[in-house]
């Protein structure tokens, strides 16, 4: 039965991953090269650029990190790129792209994240979404979960689609998480120019396992890889004197009509099934935190079911180990059945 199960897990991995590619093709999309639309952020000598100009390695040694900007700010947007994660030991480690004016409005400031979060050698990363508005901080909005495949190996597309009207995290061309906005958002929806920021750092305090594990600098440095990044928005001053409320209104009714704009209904369907399968947290399932539900949070009720009230999935694990569960449970039934069964028959 070990190797049965196995297998079954196998070809629905299989089935999963080819059900990815055929429901949704790769977006149109046009890149830049690093000076077109960047620059170094901090960590000068451990920002190392691609030969060809197009993409850039962030280095993280027992020295510092390293990252990059935007060379403009933008007022709603797609930003992307293709990015491989270090290998082996990264407990400690966070490797962030996300959008955000802190360095503009420090007690106001927008943001959007992926955070990368490291792990123990043998161990996979994880990965967080959140948001912030208008310098709400104290209302983190996050998401974290797993990956379908090893972001160590080779390069995933990981992007953030902002307009007027929502937000969607998509990973290579799945939509993972959505926020649409609503009226009872308020000022806690993004809408202040935002940059485009890549970075690499020391987290040790709460990374991995809440600061458990450490970042170990007998395995650096640490390399994560950019390439093929994307700037589809409206560059703009956020602090000009006069600023006209009409002047993104072209690239947002553009940037409307992208094929990253929409979810459709055949991209719908894997985004369902990541979420099924991945998410192990989610903040709007956290009433201990959150007794009144955030207003932007649409509630499943299937979903609501598989977590507890602290918004992490019930049995204390994943998916994979509340699966590993149910089949226990569901061989002990059928060996007590089986059981009965055959002393009936005496």
């Amino acid at each position: 039965m070990g190797r049965l199960d196995c297998s079954c897990s196998l070809l629905f991995f299989f089935f999963w991953c080819c059900f990815l590619c055929f429901s949704n093709a790769a977006f149109n999309l046009t890149t830049l090269s690093f000076d077109e639309g960047y620059s170094p952020l901090f960590g000068d000598g451990n920002l190392v650029r691609s030969p060809d100009g197009h993409g850039v390695r962030l280095l993280l040694d027992v020295y510092t990190g390293s990252g990059f900007i935007s060379s403009s700010m933008y007022e709603h947007g797609f930003f992307s790129a293709k990015i491989k994660l270090p290998s082996d030991y990264t407990a400690g480690i966070v490797v962030a792209f996300y959008t955000s004016n802190g360095d503009v409005f420090e007690k106001t400031h927008d943001e959007l994240d992926f955070e990368f979060l490291g792990n123990t050698e043998g161990k996979p990363w994880r990965f967080q979404t959140n948001l912030y508005g208008n310098g709400s901080t104290n209302r983190g909005r996050e998401e974290r979960y797993n990956l379908w495949f090893d972001p160590s190996k080779e390069f995933h597309r990981y992007s953030i689609l902002w307009t007027v009207k929502n937000i969607i995290f998509y990973v290579d061309e799945v939509p993972i998480r959505e926020v649409v906005r609503n009226a009872e958002m308020g000022g806690d929806y993004p809408s202040k120019p935002m940059s485009l920021y890549a970075t690499i750092w020391d987290a040790s305090s709460w990374a991995t396992s809440g600061g458990k594990h450490k970042v170990n600098y007998a395995y650096a440095p640490f390399a994560s890889e950019f390439k093929e990044l994307v700037l589809d928005g409206c560059p703009i001053d956020p602090i000009q004197e006069l600023p006209n409320p009409t002047a993104c209104s072209e690239t947002d009714a553009w940037l409307d009509g992208r094929d990253y704009a929409i979810i459709t209904p055949a991209m719908r369907a894997p985004m369902r099934k990541f979420r099924q399968r991945y998410m192990y947290y989610s903040y709007c399932y956290d009433t201990l935190r959150y007794p009144v539900t955030p207003p932007e949070c649409v509630i499943d009720p299937t979903e609501r079911q598989r977590f507890q009230d602290s918004g992490r999935l019930k049995f204390g694990g994943s998916h994979r180990k509340q699966a590993r569960i149910t089949r226990a449970r569901r061989k002990r039934r059928a060996r007590v059945a089986s059981i009965s069964n055959d002393q009936t028959d005496m």
